[in-house]
This record gives C-alpha cells, structure tokens and sequence, in this order.
C-alpha cells in the first residue's frame, strides 16, 4: 500500500449502515436487486442559482419543503464475518413521482432485502434497480401513491461560506428524519475510500453528520438538493462530504434506463491494483489500474496497449485506482488523444491512444 493509501484511507469513514433492533421492520421484504428499464422519467429541478440568493428560504421553510421527499431505508444482507450485523439503516431522496429514490451505494451493496421508511412513517417495500460504487450511488424504486420529489439542482453554482441544511435519519433514530445546519467548507474534493477507490466532485460541509445520513440530501437554502451525502473524516471536527448533484445529475436517467452508468468503450477492462491482484498476476507495481481482455482492434491496442500492462498515469496525471482512471478520461475534455504512461515486465513506456467516443453500459 502507498503512502498516499495509508494517509487517506485513515482520515476517510464512509457511512456504514448500522444495525436495527426492532426485527418488525422486516415484516416488509422487497426482493433482490434488478434492473429495470424505464424510459420518459421526468426529474423535477430548477436550475437558476441566482434566484435562491434573491429569495433564500429559512431553515425551516427549507426543511418544509424537502423533508417529505426523504426516506429511510432499511436493509438486511448475509454479513461477510459473524461479527458483521445482519440488518442496517440509511437514508435517501425521492427524486420522482414514479418511486425512485437516489442513495449511495454503499448502503445496499451485498443485501438481501430492503424496506423504504416514508416520511409519513409508512414501510414499503422496495428493490435496487441501478447502481454504481465509483460513484457510490444507487437507485432504489418503489410503488407508492402521493409520494413527493424533491427538487434537484444539475448545476449548483456553491459558494464557499454558503449556508446548507443535511438531511436524513442518523442512527436510525425513532420520529423521523434528523435536521442539520451548516455551511460549505470546500468544494471539489477528492478522497480515497477505505477501500481503495477515489471519490471525486464532493461537496465539503460543516453540518453535523453521523452514520445513517449516508444517502440524504444536501440541501440549499432554495430547498434544491446540491448532493447525496456519503462520507465523513471520523479523525476530525465536522469534515463531511456530500457527492455533487452536478457530478450526479448526467448519469441518472442512463441508471433508469439501463441500469448502470455509461462509460467510454475503452476496448479493455480496467482493473484497480490491489494485493490479491498483484499476486495473481506477479506485478510489481503495487499501483495503477491492469489492462486486461484487451481487444485487438480497439483503439487502445492499435495505440500498443498490451493485455496485462499497468496503466500508471493518463496525460501526466498518476493514476492509482479505477476512479482516478475514470476521472482523468473525463478531464482530458474534447481532446482527441490520450497519453498512457505504462509499465509492463518492469519496463515503463508511454503511448498514445485515441480517445473512444463510443459509450458503453458499466455494471
């Protein structure tokens, strides 16, 4: 493990869910995860960002308006050790009328089932449909009448020192969602999660978190939800994170629809180097991402790619894992060619490839 893999990874605590008592809450049981194909979604939003510095809200007008969209979602898994517990809680936001919530990914990976706890304080039923974890989001879709979306703000213009509010139910507390205040600390960060992933294009705040927000809204003072909260730096003082809606937003109807997010079609598998990976495949770079299936006719085997070579920068930025790879590819813009920096057999090279145009589902 690298130093930077050390540093980070000990100042970054992703919200685990955490366990329930009350076995009730599973008299309730959604099935397993699915995707389900659904065209036409209509997402409720408001873009003009200079409106709401106009006419900001108060809290609990803000609150007002966005608490009947939130949700807490309970869920059950099989635990990976018999310490682990079986049952867990979070949070997230109704987006649609049609029943589809926005959460993290986190909260539902490995699960057997899942409950979604309305504002109201009704149980339903409800099932993973889509799901990311470079993104570290989830959709959860369920069948309800009157249910109340919030509304998504694609591209919020943050200003550090701006007021937000957080919303969810940490701790699984009984009475409803918990309110939060605070303001925006940073903007554009980057952390590296415990397991060994980045996240980009998180929102820094100050309002008071706790395991259980993961999945809530970051709200504005127009009432418009800016980000999906997702981490907090346990070894600090009110350092949360919160994934942008603006890095959020594009993906969204391409998980309805498809299930998953669309990626370029690079013409290979790109694959985070880990422990088990670097013996499995004998590497000495304890970094990167490893190039396998390579296609022959592909782009990047027509630029030199070889099957099993580590990807250790993209246009002079290094690369650690497959979040950083994805991100580089989205930062290098409308330019046409990439430059890989690559090492294979302990020899290190540079190629240039061209950039694919093509998207392709992501599972």
């Amino acid at each position: 493990m690298t130093v930077r893999t050390k540093t980070i990874c000990s100042l970054l605590f992703r919200f685990m869910s955490i366990p329930l008592l009350l076995a009730s809450s599973w008299a309730l049981e959604g099935p397993t995860a699915s995707a389900e194909p659904v065209m036409g979604l209509v997402l409720s939003h408001e873009k003009p960002h200079e409106d709401r510095r106009v006419f900001p809200l108060s809290v609990p007008a803000v609150v007002a308006k966005v608490r009947p969209s939130v949700v807490t979602i309970l869920t059950r898994g099989v635990p990976a050790t018999p310490s682990q517990a079986q049952s867990g809680s979070g949070s997230g936001v109704i987006i649609d009328e049609g029943g589809y919530i926005l959460t993290n990914h986190h909260l539902v990976a490995g699960i057997k089932s899942l409950v979604v706890g309305l504002s109201t304080g009704r149980l339903t039923p409800g099932r993973v449909v889509a799901r990311d974890f470079l993104l570290d989001l989830a959709l959860v879709k369920i069948t309800a009448a009157d249910l109340v979306p919030a509304t998504l703000n694609p591209s919020p213009s943050l200003e550090v020192g701006e007021s937000v509010v957080a919303i969810g139910n940490p701790l699984a507390l009984k009475g409803g969602s918990t309110v939060t205040v605070g303001v925006v600390s940073a903007i554009d960060r980057s952390v590296l999660t415990p397991d060994g992933e980045t996240l980009y294009d998180l929102i820094q705040t100050d309002a008071a978190i706790n395991p259980g927000n993961s999945g809530g809204p970051l709200v504005d003072l127009s009432g418009h939800v800016i980000g999906i909260n997702v981490a907090i730096a346990p070894s600090a003082q009110a350092i949360s994170y919160a994934i942008s809606m603006e890095a959020i937003y594009p993906h969204i109807q391409s998980m309805i629809a498809r299930g998953s997010v669309l990626r370029p079609d690079i013409g290979f598998t790109p694959v985070t180097i880990t422990a088990s990976i670097m013996a499995s495949f004998e590497l000495e770079s304890d970094r990167g991402v490893l190039a396998l299936n390579v296609i022959p006719t592909g782009a990047a085997a027509m630029g030199g790619l070889q099957n099993e070579s580590v990807i250790t920068a993209v246009d002079h930025h290094q690369i650690y894992n497959l979040g950083d790879f994805w991100h580089a590819l989205r930062r290098s813009g409308d330019q046409p060619v990439l430059q890989l920096t690559i090492q294979r057999k302990n020899v290190q090279s540079t190629i240039l490839i061209q950039k694919p145009a093509l998207l392709q589902p992501v599972p």
